[in-house]
């Protein structure tokens, strides 16, 4: 299920990325790997959409951090906010959903590395839950 096509906007906390959407965003997907975790500080609440309907309008704090050899992540080098990931052999870009401006009328659809989630909280959502990707 997607949130529909629309125009959304969002940015960090510091105003210094601002970036806006047009097009559909996919519902919220929360992952729980161990980089996800470590880059937020808990886990990592992600919608996507294609990478050619995001335009980051400004982007004096962004800074790209090559995490793996598969990906890359968005962030603000200046309050040091948690934007984005993007998989270098696909055209979509993962956002980081508590940087989209509401309402967002997004949700959870899915929990993704439970395997690799802390000790500390438990999952109350009623949906799918994967051990892996």
């Amino acid at each position: 299920m997607t949130a529909g096509q629309s125009v959304h906007t969002g940015g960090c906390l510091c105003g210094a990325v601002r970036f806006e959407i047009k097009g559909t965003l996919r519902d919220v997907i929360a992952c729980h790997c161990s980089q996800c975790r470590r880059t937020s500080g808990h886990f990592a609440a992600m919608t996507s959409a294609a990478s050619t309907d995001l335009t980051v309008s400004a982007s004096q704090g962004l800074t790209w951090y090559r995490s793996s050899d598969a990906a890359e992540r968005g962030f603000c080098n200046i309050c040091g906010s948690n934007l984005f990931w993007r998989e270098f052999a696909h055209d979509v870009t993962s956002i980081t959903a508590g940087t989209v401006d509401m309402p967002t009328n997004l949700k959870i659809s899915e929990h993704i590395f439970v395997a690799d989630k802390s000790d500390y909280y438990a999952i109350y959502e009623q949906v799918p839950q994967k051990d892996q990707w």
